[in-house]
């Protein structure tokens, strides 16, 4: 099956690649004619144009994201083909799905994203940190399909490459930017730059604040609004780069703290409001949390053709999710997760360029831990304490080569060993009686306790520990040849794997901490890149394969209780098309379209046959388009409209699609969203280094949701639902220098 896919997949390519050169040779050659900017990534660990990269590779600038709206890590849907963005807890905890591979359903602070999240090349292991504003960036990798050789353990779906700017060494410069915006939202954002000692050190300073009322309303009386702003994020890069010296250091410390009441939720269904931008909810929380780090990016030039890398990283984390979960006045569930995250990482790597290799190989080790002190209430009457330490280690060393079979044929092969260890230690939860917040009474210990809650006496001594591992082989293999004007196609095979890992979602019994396998995906990609009609065009198409095996999903059952289990089987498949259009200087169109076909083959929960049902936040079809357009001049500047408009789909929320397990009180039909639009756009008066700028997101006021969990099957008499956002506008000045 998948020879035949490929090949269908190559005769596409084949297919359409004649007609667009055709195109590009018979396009009116216009020295002054427009064209579409260059954009440089780094997806392959080493400097290349986007167009060069056999990958589907997206790239955001920070231009491209003031357009399109997007000031968090949570709105990145709207700007990349096949990527969906959802959470249990709003921005704070994004969790990122492309091309249907996610968390799925999975909400614990513990599990790792299969979609690697990466900071200048350092890999952010929790989730949380994930969450924070974006801001002072120099462009967004998106990478689509697995990166399992260069960029390692659980990217299995793909890896995001958030770069921020880096000291130039070429004088002083900076901006500052201020906006306001409805629900009273001011936000703040800055950032300079001076270059020392005769333009060989180089420092930069950025910062980002946001303060906002709450964007739903609450209907309690007193109650307080859900879905504030409160966040603040600071940055600091120092550069050294000695004249007639290899070295080139770069050091980068950040921090972060984000304070917001929690993400609106609808749960009791008699307490759901007919307003959808509504709720009834007497005990809104906090959602606080926060990152810090620091990572040592230093090079060495041996020669024009031999580079060393050594990227260091110390990262840590915290999480206080105070969340009443039940979307009413009563206190049916009130949680508060809290985890604290520790990492620490090194990778060292050589590369090797020559007229017909380019390689690059190198080791990595990284160490994360998550330490987990979780309160679940139930009825303000009763309730379960739960701690644990999860600590994961990784060892790898992996090397990709690219040949020049010919001086237009290029042969990638690329390979990657790990070894993963987890630990799952100090763990222990009891059942105690008492308010949320209040004085508890331990009457049980549920963990470690083989047993019903319960059943087993209060011994807070008793801990339960384990631990796991496994070794993985991932790498890549492709095949790329590039047309004499430039024009690009590619077939390629990847595995990709996210580790295995324990279940942090029992705390009624050790019986649920189970170890769930590593998932792999084998992916089978083709696609084509190139420029035309003068260069005025840019194009890449991408079509793709999966066999998705192992998927790490929750199953919610009575207890209530979350149990980890592997989904056997699930195929993926689908294509992406990207475009920008630059038809005059003033004038320019972009758009994508995304097409995926995301189904379980094989998996069964709760005596429920699930195959050929959907997976999690994998909807058929996303469309993004939109164009910039300078209209005229006034007041000596130019004025520039960009709207954008972004089509999602239908999609479920849960593995279960629609159906119901008998006899659990499940409501399943819930927990999906309707295709919907959102509609988005700016108008910026630009004049010499001043910009002023209106915006506006979900323009129509979508009513949309975008997560949803079962818990009527849980035990729970309603099922949790969380809205997106309603329309938000507002202006911004900026001043660049």
């Amino acid at each position: 099956m998948k020879a035949v896919t490929m090949a269908a997949l190559l005769a596409s390519t084949a297919a359409i690649t004649p007609v667009l050169v055709r195109a590009q040779s018979a396009a009116p050659q216009s020295p002054g004619a427009a064209t579409v900017g260059e954009i440089v990534v780094t997806a392959q660990r080493r400097e290349q144009s986007i167009l060069k990269v056999p990958l589907a590779v997206t790239a955001i600038t920070t231009k491209g994201l003031l357009d399109k709206g997007v000031t968090n890590s949570a709105q990145l849907a709207q700007a990349v083909p096949n990527l969906q963005v959802n959470s249990a807890y709003g921005s704070t905890q994004p969790n990122f799905s492309l091309r249907g591979i996610s968390v799925a359903n999975e909400y614990n602070s513990n599990q790792a994203s299969p979609i690697g999240v990466y900071m200048n090349d350092v890999y952010i292991a929790p989730r949380t940190s994930q969450g924070m504003g974006l801001y002072d960036l120099d462009r967004i990798e998106v990478l689509r399909g697995p990166q399992g050789t260069l960029f390692g353990r659980n990217t299995t779906g793909g890896a995001i490459n958030f770069i921020s700017m880096e000291p130039s060494l070429q004088g002083t410069r900076g901006y500052a930017q201020f906006g306001y915006g409805n629900f009273n939202t001011f936000t703040g954002q800055g950032a300079i730059e001076t270059t020392l000692a005769g333009d060989q050190v180089g420092v930069r300073a950025a910062i980002n604040v946001a303060e906002g009322d709450g964007e739903f309303k609450n209907v309690y009386p007193g109650g307080l609004r859900p879905d504030s702003t409160n966040s603040v994020q600071g940055r600091l890069s120092v550069r050294v780069k000695p004249d007639d010296s290899p070295l080139d250091v770069k050091i980068v410390a950040y921090g972060g703290r984000n304070d917001p009441t929690q993400a609106p939720v609808f749960g009791d269904l008699p307490y759901r409001q007919a307003n959808f931008f509504s709720v009834d909810e007497n005990s809104i929380g906090h959602f606080e949390s926060a990152a810090d780090g620091v990572s040592a990016n230093i090079g060495y030039t041996l020669s024009p053709s031999v580079k060393l890398t050594s990227i260091t990283s110390y990262d840590i984390g915290n999480e206080n999710l105070v969340q009443a979960a039940d979307g009413s006045p009563l206190n049916i569930l009130d949680v508060d997760w809290k985890s604290q995250f520790h990492q620490v990482s090194e990778e060292a790597r050589i590369n090797y360029s020559s007229e017909r290799l380019n390689l690059v190989g190198g080791l990595y080790y990284g160490a994360d831990e998550t330490a987990t002190d979780n309160n679940f209430a139930i009825f303000d009457i009763e309730g379960f304490f739960q701690h644990f330490i999860q600590r994961r280690q990784s060892y790898a060393a992996f090397v990709q080569g690219d040949y020049n079979l010919t001086s237009k044929l290029v042969l990638t092969l690329g390979f990657r060993y790990t070894i993963d260890r987890v630990q799952y230690r100090d763990g222990n939860a009891y059942l105690y009686l008492g308010a949320f917040g209040g004085p508890e009474t331990p009457v049980a210990t549920t963990v470690p306790c083989p047993t019903p809650a319960g059943t087993c006496a209060f011994n807070p001594a008793a801990r339960f520990t384990a631990s796991n591992g496994g070794n993985a082989p991932t790498g890549r293999v492709a095949l790329s040849y590039t047309f004499d004007d430039g024009v690009l196609i590619y077939a390629s095979y990847n595995r990709g794997y996210r580790s295995g890992t324990f279940n942090g979602g029992s705390y009624t019994s050790s019986a649920g901490i189970d170890y769930v396998n590593p998932e792999t995906v084998d992916a089978y990609e083709a696609g084509l890149k190139g420029r035309f009609l003068d260069n005025r065009l840019s194009l890449a198409l991408a079509g793709f394969d999966y066999e998705y095996q192992n998927q790490q999903v929750q199953d919610l059952r009575a207890g209530p209780v979350g149990i980890l289990v592997n989904a056997p089987k699930a195929q993926s498949y689908g294509g992406e098309a990207e475009v920008t259009f630059r038809a005059t200087p003033d004038f320019s169109v972009n758009g994508s379209l995304g097409l995926v076909h995301a189904q379980y083959e094989k998996l069964t929960l709760q005596g429920v046959d699930l195959a050929g049902n959907d997976l999690p936040f994998a909807p058929h079809v996303t469309i993004q388009a939109g164009f910039d357009w300078r209209m005229f001049d006034i007041a000596s500047g130019s004025l520039t409209l960009s709207p954008n408009v972004n089509y999602y789909s239908h999609q479920f929320f849960s593995p279960f699609d629609d159906k119901n397990s008998p006899g659990t009180g499940q409501m399943n039909s819930e927990l999906q969203q309707p295709g919907y639009t959102l509609l988005n756009a700016s108008l910026a008066w630009k004049k010499g280094p001043y910009v002023l700028r209106a915006w506006a997101n979900n323009l129509t006021d979508a009513q949309v949701l975008g997560y949803g969990l079962d818990l009527r099957g849980a035990g729970f008499p309603f099922n949790f639902l969380v809205p997106d956002p309603p329309r938000t506008f507002g202006i911004e000045a900026r001043y660049s220098f």
